[in-house]
């Protein structure tokens, strides 16, 4: 007999589909709420960025200004002016969040431009730079770590857990010396600093990362350039990672292997890379996500002494300028732009753990 609960003219609920008006499924909901919750995060970012500067020790002024304009009071008084500095502090935290609601992140001090020029032409080189050596590292560390596992207490479990507590322990920065001091310097097989061959061009401004706008303007000799004066820097920076997702993969794939669904696919007869793949990789790839996450960040926040070494054009060699000179404006410019892609790759990461992991679904 038909269900009561269906009226003539009514089509059955179908499963996995909204029920009522204004209910929405649990994973559409946790996202809503994470987007939510990053907005509120974006604003304590900016609170966070302007207070931590302005507590900074030092005076803009005379960072900026000569020793004889700091003399004369009417200067320093017109500077101030022209940077609002001569307002009360919660005065000035308002008009920066109306210019960061705007679009507006103020004028750098040093290059006398606005600091969303100066980022929309530092933040793509650290974007490509660190975007190449998280693919590095992700593919190693990974593979590793899952040889690590299924070759457990072998002569190749052995060596990749010391490779991996290696590049871990080592400083970034002391590798890319002695990476640059050996392959360039004395070998003089890679190429030096920069981000192309100085006797080339860049190519024509599309994304901003050179590999890219090369291969589609069709340059490949500059394409081929980039990828040279990239591979080193991205190697030194990816070697930490690797180390990291190494020891990660290989923890998570073992407790995963002494699960009882894979016991029972195992004594089902299915194929060893129909469990590796379908069982153990899935179920174990929630926490490698989660720290291949925060090691994108941190590499996007990081790459100040690799950029330093190799003279490479980003955000890193930005930041440390305008904080050594106390540009304050491009100083909350960087910091706005590594909390956003902190909040970002959270937000990724959460929707990564809805379409992996059927059980965040269901919560």
């Amino acid at each position: 007999m038909p269900s009561k609960d269906l009226k003539a003219g009514t089509a059955p609920r179908k499963p996995g589909r909204t029920g009522r008006a204004g209910h929405r499924s649990p994973l559409v909901r946790f996202l809503v709420r994470r987007v939510l919750t990053a907005l509120l995060l974006a604003v304590g970012i900016t609170l966070v960025t302007f207070v931590l500067t302005n507590l900074v020790p030092g005076d803009p002024v005379s960072a900026n200004l000569g020793q004889q304009a700091l003399g004369d009071p009417a200067i320093v008084a017109q500077w101030r002016a022209e940077h609002g500095l001569d307002k009360p502090l919660p005065e000035q935290y308002l008009l920066h969040l109306k210019g960061v609601v705007q679009g507006d992140l103020g004028m750098s001090q040093q290059s006398h431009r606005p600091v969303l020029d100066d980022l929309a032409e530092f933040v793509p080189a650290t974007l490509e730079l660190a975007g190449v050596a998280i693919l590095i590292s992700l593919v190693s560390g990974v593979a590793f770590g899952v040889i690590a596992a299924l070759r457990r207490d072998r002569l190749s479990d052995h060596l990749l857990r010391v490779l991996s507590l290696i590049g871990i322990s080592v400083p970034t920065f002391w590798l890319a010396l002695m990476a640059f001091y050996v392959f360039f310097y004395r070998l003089q097989i890679t190429p030096g600093s920069g981000r192309i061959d100085p006797s080339m061009s860049p190519p024509p401004h599309v994304t901003g990362l050179y590999t890219i706008d090369s291969a589609l303007s069709g340059q490949w000799d500059v394409f081929s350039s980039a990828v040279g004066h990239l591979l080193t820097p991205a190697l030194v920076l990816a070697l930490y990672t690797i180390g990291l997702l190494t020891r990660f993969t290989r923890s998570a794939v073992l407790e995963v292997l002494g699960q009882d669904y894979v016991r029972a696919a195992r004594a089902k007869g299915l194929p060893p890379r129909v469990i590796l793949l379908r069982y153990v990789l899935r179920s174990a790839l929630v926490p490698i996500i989660t720290v291949a996450g925060l090691a994108f960040g941190s590499l996007l926040s990081g790459t100040v002494l690799v950029e330093a070494i190799f003279a490479w054009p980003g955000v890193g060699q930005y930041a440390y300028k305008s904080a050594t000179t106390l540009d304050l404006p491009a100083v909350m410019g960087v910091g706005l732009v590594v909390g956003g892609v902190y909040l970002v790759i959270n937000l990724i990461v959460d929707v990564l753990y809805g379409v992996i992991d059927p059980r965040v679904r269901l919560q």
